[in-house]
């Protein structure tokens, strides 16, 4: 089977799932491959992670294919791929993400009897009608199965998008049991023993909403004055959130440090975790909290209601509303005891459905019945 994708990378929800369902798959019944098809530039942090990635799966025993395209239109690099499908031994071709699905559906035209599973890891499913036309007439169309990763997922993709509800399957998100921290996160960031340390994982961009994170921890310093909040990540608004935390005079209390590397095992340090997202299929980031047994407080967005049981597993509030947000965070800072057994709950859910072994084998049987039904 060949799984396709744009990138592969240490970061990004989508790109560490993709590699680790394939990664999980059992290497005695399926001839595991891997293409990738965007070039990085050579040199940038980007290109070495990802090398890092390539280099663990070629030591699992994943085939890997680079193709280095220049850009969306270079149809050129994409050879290598219409190579492989054209020898006509590739079952299962498993794509994830918008680009590579449609890039997806297109080439195993060519390759009749291979089954074609496209992966949605979500969208807001607002604007954009180009894409849901495509959706819709070109990657349902084409492919045998198309996975939403939470039921929240599946209605938009019926409701806003009309696929046909045969189309979709769900196949939730899971996780590998979380490494052990590399570092102290609390001596690396300078937090005072005993303050309390907020903290979120993730991309710095819109759909994360950090601004309404770093607005809803005033409310919590007027509560706790030695909270710290730390958010790590890189991404296209980190200047404009230093700013917001200059303008609101919170100054070491909201703490940037960007990318950590191990920054899922790192959240052990959080007394609190937090997802502020304004959208949210279903958030690897919360799956990682469960595991590491934190606390949460999250945007009742998306697929995060199930993650949490409806908030038996962590606390929902609504997006968009830092002074709710800071108040149920605060909450749980002044009820040490609920929050415990919060992150309890959490874990116990998270080892029950969302661990990646549980959906390999989900997905291993998904495989052997498209594969039954094309031949």
């Amino acid at each position: 089977m060949v799984t396709l994708i744009d990138v592969v990378a240490e970061i990004g929800g989508a790109e560490v799932l993709a590699v680790e369902l394939l990664r999980g798959l059992d290497p005695d019944a399926f001839r595991r491959t891997l293409v990738v098809y965007r070039r990085l530039e050579p040199g940038s942090r980007e290109r070495e992670s990802q090398e890092r990635v390539v280099a663990g799966l070629r030591a699992d025993g994943v085939r890997v294919v680079t193709l280095e395209g220049t850009s969306r239109y270079d149809v050129q690099s994409w050879r290598p791929f219409a190579r492989l499908l054209r020898r006509g031994d590739v079952d299962v071709v498993h794509s994830h993400l918008f680009g590579p699905n449609l890039w997806a559906a297109l080439w195993t035209r060519i390759a009749p009897r291979t089954a074609f599973v496209a992966h949605e890891h979500t969208w807001s499913y607002e604007g954009r009608p180009l894409r849901k036309l495509a959706d819709r007439w070109v990657v349902a169309a084409a492919s045998d199965a198309f996975l939403a990763v939470s039921e929240q997922d599946r209605r938009q993709m019926l409701e806003r998008e009309h696929i046909p509800a045969a189309a979709i399957r769900v196949l939730p998100n899971g996780i590998a049991p979380p490494a052990a921290p590399v570092v102290d996160l609390r001596a690396q960031l300078g937090v005072p023993a005993g303050a309390p340390l907020i903290g979120s994982v993730g991309l710095l961009r819109p759909q994360k909403d950090f601004g309404t994170l770093i607005r809803a921890h005033a409310t919590v310093v007027a509560r706790h004055p030695e909270a710290r909040l730390a958010i790590l990540g890189d991404g296209e608004e980190g200047d404009a959130l230093r700013s917001l935390v200059d303008e609101l005079g919170l100054g070491d209390r909201v703490l940037l440090p960007g990318f950590q590397e191990g920054g899922a095992a790192a959240a052990a340090a959080f007394d609190v975790a937090v997802n502020s997202s304004t959208f949210e299929g279903s958030s690897l980031a919360i799956i990682e909290y469960m595991a590491l047994g934190r606390p949460i407080v999250a945007t009742s967005v998306g697929g995060t209601p199930d993650l949490l049981a409806g908030g038996a597993a962590g606390v929902l509030v609504e997006p968009r509303d830092p002074q709710a947000f800071g108040t149920a965070v605060a909450d749980l800072l002044d009820d040490p005891a609920r929050a415990q057994r919060l992150g309890a709950r959490a874990q116990e859910r998270q080892r029950a459905e969302y661990d990646v072994g549980v959906q390999v084998r989900r997905l291993e049987a998904l495989y052997r019945e498209l594969v039954s039904r094309r031949a």
